[in-house]
């Protein structure tokens, strides 16, 4: 799920004796075209070695894209959701093997067996429900979920489910007493020193967050100028993506995660454990909100892509050598130029062997 055009000029990142900062600038310079926007951010063994937008974050006012411009993350919101779950079962609130009435309430006969684990897994069976910015309450969307037939039983087949996430965000305001973006400000985001993550709580500068472009070039607006409640997404989207941030705060997200400023080690083993194979071909398995590939020729991978019809992003950390990557674009085509779906994987792997 990335750009075409990147495929032609990987060659030429790997085989430059320049400064890694300089090879990639040089890389992106040679391939990035005019119009769709975006950032990418490289952190090597601490450090930030790259983090710079490049064409437009907002074509109108002709507002160049930056490190530090924000973004719908999508689905790489989920990794925020499994962690602010670990931090409760570290706090002694939950457990992951808890079944989800526990925390919900009665649930019908055939959703007694599901637990925190199976949706942080997306082995619940659950069916999504509706469109993201459908104007649904909490509680609504517990109801319609429960009530909705299974795809599967639990605990037996995989299946990407975003409602899953939403009743962990559900469960995250149930056992907390706080609400869940409240909760991820003060026990992730915060101690991780992210201060540009979150729905409505982060003060956004004028223009800071990106405009999206549809695949005809056609103005879609800011994430926040989709239908949203007061106090953020509604539910079929809360939760589960949604999510606005900038690449700086993502390197500082990677960072918590290098050390035990978040989760501890144990709570850290937990979300990273490879459970559920997702694809046997590609030896992907699911974590607790992280793809993971156990062994690759960069070792250890955990990744999040997340996609709509207007975005696209990708963040990989590549703990055996303390890297990462994060990119992100404020229009992703899906066909002709733009074609997101064969070479993520090789701009992503190319820029780990350019550290």
């Amino acid at each position: 799920m990335i750009f075409t055009w990147f495929r032609a000029a990987l060659a030429g990142v790997l085989m430059s004796s320049a400064p890694v900062h300089q090879r990639i600038e040089s890389f992106l310079d040679r391939t990035l075209p005019t119009g769709p926007g975006g950032t990418v951010a490289v952190a090597s063994h601490g450090k930030l070695v790259h983090c710079a937008g490049f064409g437009l974050a907002d074509r109108e006012t002709k507002t160049p894209a930056r490190c530090d411009t924000a973004y719908d993350v999508m689905s790489i919101t989920k990794q925020f959701t499994a962690a602010a779950i670990m931090k409760l079962q570290m706090m002694g609130k939950l457990h992951t093997t808890d079944r989800i009435d526990a925390h919900l309430g009665p649930v019908p006969a055939d959703k007694r067996l599901i637990t925190v684990r199976h949706l942080l897994t997306h082995a619940s069976g659950l069916r999504d429900l509706g469109d993201d910015y459908a104007p649904v309450s909490r509680d609504a969307m517990v109801q319609r979920a429960l009530a909705s037939p299974l795809r599967s039983r639990p605990g037996a087949e995989f299946h990407y489910s975003n409602v899953g996430y939403s009743l962990l965000a559900a469960i995250v305001e149930r056992v907390s007493g706080s609400s869940y973006e409240r909760f991820l400000a003060e026990h992730l985001f915060a101690p991780a020193g992210m201060t540009s993550t979150g729905y409505v709580l982060p003060r956004w500068a004028p223009g800071q967050i990106a405009i999206e472009y549809d695949k005809h070039g056609n103005r879609r607006g800011r994430p926040t100028e989709h239908p949203w409640a007061a106090d953020g997404p509604y539910w079929y989207l809360r939760g589960n993506g949604g999510m606005l941030s900038t690449a700086r705060d993502m390197y500082r997200w990677h960072r918590a995660l290098e050390t035990d400023t978040i989760l501890s080690r144990r709570a850290k083993a937990e979300l990273f454990t490879p459970r559920v194979l997702t694809d046997r071909k590609a030896k992907v398995y699911y974590g607790y909100g992280w793809g993971v590939l156990p062994r690759t020729e960069h070792g250890r991978v955990a990744e999040h892509d997340g996609g709509n019809d207007w975005s696209f992003g990708e963040f990989a950390r590549f703990p055996d050598k303390r890297a990462m990557v994060f990119w992100i674009t404020n229009q992703a085509y899906r066909a002709g130029k733009w074609n997101l779906e064969d070479i993520n994987n090789k701009l992503t792997s190319g820029l780990v062997r350019a550290l």
